[in-house]
């Protein structure tokens, strides 16, 4: 198979799911309430299904323990520079620090991932995904709680966390492999019924997440001035982290595998929920925009590493 050829096989798929969703919102073939359902039905039955056997399969050392205490680390930092980087830039949205942190794994880091390297490979997706996960559903959303005068109560926090289908699939996953009950369940059989029904039902995990992005992907409007000055922070400051995370994986576990992982999550836009917390039209508009180009961007590298891995 030629570079090309290779090329094409991993990006064309990618795209024309995307380019789906757009002509689904152009055409009305989907309403909002169809895509919200898909998304519903994504994050809630077919990403659990893919986090689930994905840590089960996992074998547990300490770099698992550090791993995600590192990511964590990270999302912090980058909620600080972002802040300093408006500061700085004389950025008047108080979103600023949230689009230079935080990473919309579930909704496309996940999907990405998968087509590049190949779903036996998620497993290291996940574990620098469990880092920043545990930071949005802590961290980021006191954060922004603070910021919009509303301080969610530790209470929310817990009830968020716990009934959170992605939350329980990891620590189903995580209580199935670091346990050895994975592995105790080979020789019956049980493990391979187990992979047949994750399997089955993460199947459509990526191209329904990419057919919503595209929906999603709407340019009318989008200040791009501004816009661009919050899409360029958060680049750089993704660029120093990837770069600090390299030098860690280099000096403790160079053999770890995990960074193709990082380079799809550092490539990745801030949490998709973010508008939903805009505190009116102006900010929505904003806070989508950024989203929206920062999700291009992404794919774009994507695509480049597409090209670098085939050639």
């Amino acid at each position: 198979m030629s570079g090309w050829t290779e090329v094409l096989r991993t990006v064309l798929p990618v795209l024309l799911m995307i380019l789906t969703g757009v002509l689904c919102r152009r055409k009305h073939l989907i309403s909002r309430e169809g895509i919200g359902a898909l998304k519903s039905v994504a994050v809630n039955i077919t990403l659990p299904a893919v986090l689930l056997h994905a840590f089960a399969v996992t074998s547990y050392t300490w770099m698992d323990v550090l791993i995600p205490l590192i990511m964590f680390c990270f999302c912090l930092a980058a909620w600080y520079l972002g802040r300093l980087g408006q500061r700085l830039f004389h950025l008047p949205s108080r979103f600023i620090p949230f689009l230079t942190t935080g990473f919309e794994a579930g909704m496309l880091g996940y999907a990405l991932f998968q087509m590049l390297y190949g779903a036996d490979r998620t497993a290291e997706f996940a574990r620098i995904d469990l880092g920043q996960v545990l930071f949005v559903f802590t961290v980021y959303k006191i954060l922004l709680g603070l910021d919009g005068n509303r301080k969610p109560s530790a209470g929310e926090l817990l009830r968020q966390m716990a009934f959170s289908p992605i939350i329980l699939a990891i620590l189903a996953g995580v209580l199935l492999g670091a346990t050895g009950l994975y592995q105790a369940m080979i020789p019956s059989g049980a493990a391979a019924v187990l992979d047949a029904c994750t399997d089955f039902v993460s199947a459509p995990t990526s191209a329904v997440i990419l057919l919503t992005i595209g929906y999603d992907l709407v340019f009318r409007d989008i200040p791009w001035k501004e816009t661009w000055k919050a899409v360029a922070l958060r680049l750089f400051i993704m660029l120093a982290l990837r770069a600090a995370f390299a030098v860690l994986l280099r000096a403790f576990w160079p053999d770890s595998g995990l960074s193709d992982a990082a380079n799809i999550m550092f490539l990745l836009p801030a949490p998709f929920v973010l508008p939903v917390f805009a505190d009116d039209e102006n900010q929505r508009v904003y806070v989508s925009s950024v989203l929206s180009v920062s999700t291009l961007v992404a794919v774009a590298g994507f695509a480049l590493l597409a090209a670098l891995r085939g050639f």
